[in-house]
């Protein structure tokens, strides 16, 4: 086996991390939904309708989403190559309502600058 045979090409490393920022960007649009489901439907029916089965379904089904979230982002800034801010807004956002759904364009952006395209 040569050499070559051995070493995983440019082309994989860079499959593989375009893969892993678009697994991202659907796990931040997931986590986004079910934050903004939590914090706009289901802790005013929790509270103003005195009704708390929304929060006992979106609430687990959040903690999910934004464990799994997580996990995956931090996998892909322990890659390397991210600045720490960029790393921090990653993190950031997933605390903030609505603020998620900024992260897909943000990632997106970030793809085409491995891709080089603009």
């Amino acid at each position: 086996m040569t050499l070559e045979a051995t070493q995983p090409h440019c082309d994989d490393a860079l499959h593989l991390e375009l893969m892993q920022l678009r697994r991202l960007e659907l796990l931040s649009m997931l986590e986004a939904t079910t934050l903004a489901a939590l914090v706009s439907i289901a802790v005013p029916l929790k509270y103003l309708g005195h009704d708390p089965l929304a929060v006992q379904i979106l609430g687990p089904l959040h903690g999910l989403a934004f464990l799994t979230y997580v996990w995956t982002a931090l996998q892909t800034v322990s890659g390397g190559g991210w600045s720490s801010r960029a790393a921090a807004r990653l993190f950031v956002t997933a605390f903030i309502p609505f603020a998620g759904f900024t992260t897909p364009a943000f990632l997106r952006k970030r793809a085409a600058s491995l891709t080089g395209a603009s």
